[in-house]
């Protein structure tokens, strides 16, 4: 025995060292919350409620994370924690499927390009908050209309008024001086998705802040971003509640609330509040899109994953309604403030928490103060996922790279894949760049999220066999998962994402912003972002099927599907049962697992016995210990 270790114990400090783990179970479970709960709670969830009925649009959305959202985030923590590796190694499973994890690496690397961008404006708003009225209080600004009409402006009431008039007379459309500021100043916006116009240098500025920040943060890994997260994940709860009391105080706010809450039930026959539902649980809980594999490839092999699955789902989901609150509350009272239907007042798209909400801010005391805060949490909100997604990259490269070189240089790839990453998000700076932050964020992020989904439960449940699964996940919790998710994951959740994508490809419609409508050629870039990760799957399948032995087809075919040798738990310890090292006959098993170290193989295997374990498996008992 070397250095007087018990056999295994060395292999478990390697791995330690080698990949890094948890400091404690709670740093991984307010990571995912952090990575969970993102922009999209307050910047995409409302705005869906929204344009897709208000109150109606929460039965399908639970419906969804109750038969589709919780169970594949059971799904890909148990299937990371198992393995202990990224998206890309787990798939030892079924390599054939590999293509699966290449796709949400494509995935991530689209979000995490565009999402920082998102945290660029956010932080770009932070700056300049820090003065004593905020740019977008009044409309005596140089980039101001004469549409303009603030909440703050003086004889309010008439201006509001005359406004209406112009609005049933010309159909002018009533701008706030926070809009106009968006769009006028901060975004300079030009006329088409073809002209690119200059780099907004502010945002340029910012943008690299926000990269600077995750790669700080990301420095050492899990190691150190698990110590960030107590505060990234904590905060934003703290300032959602100052404004939800300051949002319900305000005139107008139940009306808001109550437009949120009344359902309009004849749009929940449209496929596409179905498709948006589906597609905001995926987008929301990150499913499919390789971050839970990854963070929960870090965890200890008998971590409960079943208990944080329900928990972080669950608080994720809450959040968004609760954000939703603040929100309707706000667009109540501009609403009431200008005499016209809520539907009227926000803009769609990510524009709603540039908008509705800095507008909002004008009205509290201390404005700049509460501006300040209300960025900071929406930093922090977007910094939280983006660590996952960062993390995701990186993991999948130094796991599939996997020798002791590029372990210890992990911090270099980590700033490769950030400077890339920050190179690649400049042209969303440009006076274009929210057309293409919109058509990244519909496309290339909505539905080949659905369709990565449904392979992934095909691969893990079919291929590679529901029974075989459900054994790995008693052996890993010590219990079988519970009925119900065994019936969603072999039938309930690939059906209900078949059908939803069936019917968002009957509901079609181009995407537009505002009044703008796409050109057919930028279209066409979306499809092809959208294609280019699910198109992983096939390319790597038939390129598996090639490469692998066998005289005829369905012999490659068996042979590309079947686990492969070193699929099962990383460390020695946790082999046990069917994935024990193979020493005698009686060791049953249709997947053949070789020896760990196989020069020790034969001197072992005197001294071991297979002894019964108290769960039934067959555990290897070496007689030196």
């Amino acid at each position: 025995l070397q250095n007087g270790a018990v056999p295994g114990e060395q292999g478990k400090q390697e791995k330690s060292v080698k990949r890094g783990n948890w400091g404690n179970q709670i740093e991984f479970v307010l990571t995912s919350v952090g990575y969970a709960v993102g922009l999209g709670n307050v910047w995409r969830f409302p705005y869906l409620c929204y344009r897709n009925g208000g109150g109606a649009f929460m039965f399908p959305y639970f419906i969804m994370l109750v038969f589709c959202g919780i169970p594949l985030f059971f799904m890909e923590l148990s299937f990371g924690q198992f393995a202990s590796q990224g998206c890309l190694g787990v798939w030892r499973v079924s390599p054939m499927f590999k293509g699966v994890g290449y796709g949400m690496m494509v995935v991530s690397t689209y979000i995490g390009i565009y999402y920082n961008v998102v945290i660029c404006i956010a932080f770009y708003y932070f700056f300049v908050s820090m003065t004593r009225v905020l740019p977008w209080t009044y409309c005596s600004n140089p980039w101001n209309t004469p549409d303009c009409v603030g909440v703050l402006d003086g004889n309010l009431s008439s201006r509001a008024a005359l406004n209406l008039t112009q609005l049933l007379n010309t159909t002018q459309k009533r701008t706030s001086p926070s809009e106009e500021y968006w769009r006028r100043y901060v975004l300079n916006l030009s006329d088409d998705i073809g002209n690119l116009g200059e780099v907004r240098l502010p945002l340029l500025g910012c943008l690299g802040v926000s990269w600077v920040v995750v790669f700080l943060c990301l420095i050492k890994g899990v190691k150190s971003s698990g110590k960030v997260v107590y505060f990234t994940a904590t905060f934003p709860y703290v300032v959602l509640t100052i404004l939800f009391v300051r949002g319900i105080t305000l005139e107008g706010a139940v009306t808001g609330i109550m437009y949120y809450l009344t359902p309009q039930w004849d749009k929940i026959l449209n496929a596409k509040v179905w498709g948006d539902a589906a597609s905001q649980i995926f987008y929301s809980l990150g499913c499919a899109w390789g971050g839970l594999i990854t963070m929960a490839s870090y965890n200890k092999f008998n971590n409960n994953c079943y208990r944080d699955s329900i928990i972080i789902s669950i608080t994720n989901c809450a959040t968004s309604v609760y954000a939703g609150f603040v929100i309707f509350s706000i667009l109540g009272f501009m609403a009431n403030h200008l005499g016209v239907d809520v539907s009227k007042v926000a803009d769609h798209g990510p524009g709603l928490a540039f908008v509705a909400y800095p507008e909002a801010l004008t009205l509290l005391p201390i404005s700049p103060l509460w501006s300040i805060l209300f960025f900071f949490m929406l930093i922090l909100l977007g910094l939280g996922t983006q660590f996952c997604l960062l993390e995701t990259l990186v993991t999948a490269i130094v796991d599939e790279v996997g020798n002791e070189w590029i372990i210890r240089k992990k911090t270099f790839v980590t700033l490769g894949v950030a400077v890339a990453g920050f190179l690649l998000g400049v042209p969303l700076t440009t006076q274009a760049g929210i057309y293409w932050l919109l058509l990244m964020d519909n496309y290339a992020a909505s539905f080949s999220l659905v369709v990565i989904s449904c392979i992934m439960c095909v691969a893990i449940m079919y291929i590679y066999g529901h029974r075989n699964y459900f054994k790995d996940i008693e052996m890993m919790l010590g219990f079988p998962p519970p009925l119900f998710f065994q019936i969603c994951w072999r039938f309930i959740s690939p059906a209900i994402i078949f059908f939803i994508l069936v019917f968002t490809v009957i509901q079609y419609r181009p995407i537009s912003y505002n009044e703008y409508v796409y050109p057919t050629w930028a279209i066409s870039i979306g499809f092809l972002m959208a294609l280019s990760s699910v198109i992983c799957i096939p390319i790597y399948a038939i390129y598996k099927v090639c490469r692998s032995e066998g005289d005829t087809l369905l012999e490659r075919l068996k042979n590309a599907t079947k686990a492969s040798k070193d699929w099962g738990p990383a460390l020695p310890e946790n082999r046990s049962g069917r994935y024990a090292p193979a020493f005698s006959p009686s060791t049953e098993s249709h997947l053949e697992v070789q020896p760990l170290q196989p020069e020790k193989g034969q001197s072992e295997a005197a001294a071991a016995s297979p002894v019964q374990g108290s769960n039934g498996s067959a555990h290897s008992q070496d007689s030196r210990l």
